[in-house]
């Protein structure tokens, strides 16, 4: 029997608070009830109330979404696709300038290094996209000095040690890695590009590195999983929700599609205050867990997140471990007294990582962290600690970021935004050769510090004495922007 079409002249009636029907994938839902638990409240649904929302839901929701949140009973069926009004949006000026520069992109060829690629997607990605991606908090210092403090560790290099074959090869949680690098969670890909996360996949497979699954992806998490290839190791970044269940729920389902490590994020109670981002007054979300409503005038951000735990605590570890044989590394440690407690109660690892600079301002880099916590370390006797891994994120631009990381104590690094940029500016070609330029990079650098394998990266080829010093922080831009500057004398112009 055919299934009776919905005409969209029917479905368009359906247009208010009181009755909201929307069309996704074709698909008619009966949002009404929804409306008041919609993370971000419902001035986005009802804008699209009665239409076909598709368009806006892509970007920034798993497919499967609006299905598993919404109740049987409120899936209607099918629309009848010859009747649906298209909803016009206005092109502007704007959006054409975008367009024109996206044609004008200079070929792959000419991209040297990461920086280039995020050179190029801020002339292209959409406002909303570059404001969500590239946002940190308040002043945004520790979203530079995450990068600078890398350049204040200068190599030793050795000479004369054969280095005719190199190999950067290495173990992360005893998974094979062709690099001490693996693709950290970022959230919403589709902003960037509309393939989202799964272009991160393939490109891990490809090049033999690990993926980490974010929490809120824009591809749902099988969709991620399923476009692995048979073997390919993959994480979770895991955001806990207040509803334990829901968690339990996540964490039981990843380690039974395979996921090998559960990377738990410990350093957002509350989100950090991104003011790019806020300032574009984001209007969607993610559904991917269910939470409380909060103001759509805070960005993206916040709009996404409602539903992480501010109540976590160190006593809920034994929790975690009862309910998954995975691995447990807390993701965003910023002290070595910490770094203990996580040793203490039985994980397997820590990140040392502000979130991209995205959390507590003025918070010190991973890097700078890694130092101190290795040394508190080995004070204690706790250092080498063959169970125990750690690993940097925020800041890596370079392949010899990656080595200063492994030389102070790193097992690995993650490398997030520049691979988002990445494939915003050009698609599975632009991941694909990021990562060549890092595997590149790697090789050219093992050589020069006279390294033949990741084992012969030791502490002694760094000098790591300034990386504490503080006396020139990254400049605050925006007080120095309103910062009224005194004259000079000066050379009086001629009448």
């Amino acid at each position: 029997m055919t299934e009776k079409l919905i005409s969209g002249d029917v479905v368009s009636q359906h247009n208010t608070r009181e009755s909201c029907w929307i069309i996704v994938h074709g698909n008619v839902y009966d949002v009404t009830e929804f409306l008041d638990d919609h993370p971000g409240g419902s001035k986005i649904i009802l804008k699209y109330a009665g239409k076909d929302a598709t368009e806006e839901y892509d970007p920034i929701h798993p497919p499967d979404a609006i299905t598993r949140h919404l109740p049987k009973e409120k899936h209607l069926g099918k629309v009848d696709p010859g009747s649906v009004t298209k909803v016009v949006k206005e092109v502007t000026e704007e959006e054409l300038a975008r367009q024109e520069r996206v044609k004008n992109r200079p070929s792959l060829d000419e991209i040297l290094n990461l920086h280039d690629f995020e050179a190029i997607a801020k002339e292209t990605l959409p406002a909303k996209a570059w404001a969500y991606y590239s946002s940190a908090a308040d002043d945004e210092i520790t979203n530079r000095e995450n990068h600078l403090a890398y350049q204040r560790i200068w190599f030793r290099p050795r000479v004369m040690r054969d280095v005719s074959k190199v190999d950067w090869s290495t173990t992360i949680l005893g998974h094979k890695s062709s690099m001490p690098v693996y693709i950290t969670a970022t959230a919403l890909g589709k902003l960037g590009h509309p393939e989202g996360e799964v272009l991160l996949t393939r490109a891990a497979a490809k090049h033999g590195i690990i993926q980490m699954i974010p929490t809120l992806a824009s591809c749902s998490f099988d969709e991620i999983v399923d476009a692995a290839k048979p073997g390919q190791v993959q994480f979770m970044q895991l955001y806990v929700n207040q509803d334990r269940e829901i968690t339990k729920r996540l964490v039981q389902h990843a380690e039974k599609r395979g996921v090998k490590g559960l990377f738990i994020t410990v350093d957002a109670p509350q989100l950090g205050r991104r003011e790019k981002d806020m300032r574009q007054k984001f209007e969607a979300d993610t559904n991917v867990q269910i939470g409380t409503n909060v103001d759509r005038s805070q960005g993206a951000a916040r709009a996404i997140s409602s539903f992480i735990d501010p109540g976590l605590k160190w006593s809920e570890i034994p929790w975690f471990k009862s309910i998954t044989k995975m691995p447990i590394i807390l993701k965003g440690v910023q002290c070595w007294e910490d770094a203990l407690l996580a040793l203490e109660t039985g994980c397997q690892g820590i990140v040392l990582s502000n979130h991209g600079g995205r959390q507590l301002d003025t918070s010190r880099s991973g890097i700078e962290v890694l130092e101190e916590v290795v040394t508190k370390f080995k004070e204690r006797g706790l250092w080498p600690c063959p169970h125990f891994e750690i690993y940097v994120d925020g800041g890596v631009r370079r392949a010899t970021d990656v080595l200063k990381a492994v030389a102070l104590g790193a097992t690995a690094v993650g490398v997030g935004r520049p691979f988002l940029y990445a494939y915003s500016a050009y698609g599975q070609e632009g991941i694909d050769k990021a990562l060549q330029i890092l595997h590149d990079e790697m090789e050219m650098n093992m050589r020069l510090l006279g390294a033949r394998t990741i084992s012969e990266v030791v502490p002694e080829m760094v000098d790591a004495r300034h990386l504490s010093s503080h006396s020139a922080p990254p400049s605050d831009e925006l007080y120095l922007g309103n910062y009224d500057r005194l004259r000079r004398a000066a050379i009086k112009a001629k009448l």
